[in-house]
This record gives structure tokens, C-alpha cells and sequence, in this order.
């Protein structure tokens, strides 16, 4: 039963880890300009906050269609009740999130890529979540387990991006 409701949890909120990571595996893109530097730093760009959402989106897109086509063992939602705003609104709300933390960290003098545990795993988890409560508030058991959860595979997944060398840091 836990092991369900983690799969599950991590199966919703796919759309919010999809879109935290999408600036950086994008970073091939054009718009690599700050948003603003002195606020949130030179790693916050428009990039990020034009592919995250759309990320976001993306995978809530590609949800819908396995859910359609049978794959509901993972869902916590009925996927054909809703469009891709929320997707949108999962990967907008973690980016956002980033972006807030980002604009703290810079008030609190830490560097980009200094570590401020455990913002820096948690800002893209309460952003999405916030962000999706416009159009669906999950089960407070799964906030949770996300809340729990993801500050290790964030961490993890960022270690592993740095190890294949498309992170220059481990944060």
C-alpha cells in the first residue's frame, strides 16, 4: 500500500520533476538571458521559465494518452477530466518555486549553486504543488509523501546529472 502511494505520488507530480530538469537539459536553447541577475542570480533564465511550463504540459499530455489507452494503475486522477493546464500549472509552479528560492538565497547572500538545504529541494515541490491547486488539490497523504520524497530524488537525480556532466554541480 505505501509502495502504491509513492508510485502514485511521483506518477501525478511527474509533470513538476519534468519541468524542474527541462532548463537544464534545454540549455542548448536560445534565451539563455537572466531574468534578472542581481535578483535571482545568472542560472535563472527566460529559458527556464518558457520550457518548464511546457514541460510541464508535455508529460501531462503524454499522462492523458497512457491513461486513455489503459495504463491507469498509477493515477490518482482521472487524467480525461482534465486538460494540460494542469500540467502547465505543475511546471509553471515549479519553476516559479525555483525562482522564489532563488530571489531568498540572493537576499541571504549564498552564491548560485551554494547550498541552502532544504530549499533548494523543496522550492520546485511547494511551487508546483500551490500552482496546481487552482485546478486540483491532491489527497494530503500524496502533498506529503512529495513533500518527504522528493528532497532525496532530487538530490540524487542531481548528483547523477552532474556525474554525466550535464549539471556543473552537484546541487
Amino acid at each position: 500500500m505505501a509502495l502504491l502511494l509513492l508510485l502514485q505520488s511521483l506518477y501525478f507530480f511527474l509533470p513538476a520533476y519534468f519541468a524542474n530538469m527541462a532548463p537544464v537539459l534545454l540549455r542548448f536553447l536560445p534565451l539563455g538571458i537572466p531574468v534578472h541577475e542581481r535578483l535571482f542570480g545568472p542560472n535563472k533564465t527566460w529559458r527556464g521559465l518558457i520550457v518548464a511550463p511546457l514541460a510541464g504540459g508535455l508529460i501531462f499530455g503524454l499522462q492523458k494518452v497512457l491513461y486513455s489507452a489503459g495504463f491507469t494503475s498509477l493515477a490518482i486522477i482521472d487524467y480525461a477530466d482534465f486538460s494540460v493546464v494542469l500540467g502547465f500549472l505543475l511546471g509553471a509552479g515549479a519553476i516559479l518555486g525555483d525562482l522564489v528560492k532563488s530571489y531568498y538565497k540572493r537576499k541571504e547572500g549564498l552564491k548560485p549553486g551554494e547550498r541552502w538545504i532544504p530549499w533548494d529541494q523543496l522550492d520546485f515541490v511547494i511551487g508546483g504543488m500551490v500552482f496546481s491547486f487552482f485546478v486540483y488539490v491532491p489527497p494530503v497523504e500524496v502533498a506529503f509523501t512529495l513533500l518527504i520524497v522528493s528532497p532525496f530524488l532530487h538530490i540524487a537525480v542531481n548528483h547523477l546529472g552532474y556525474w554525466l556532466g550535464v549539471r556543473e554541480s552537484k546541487w
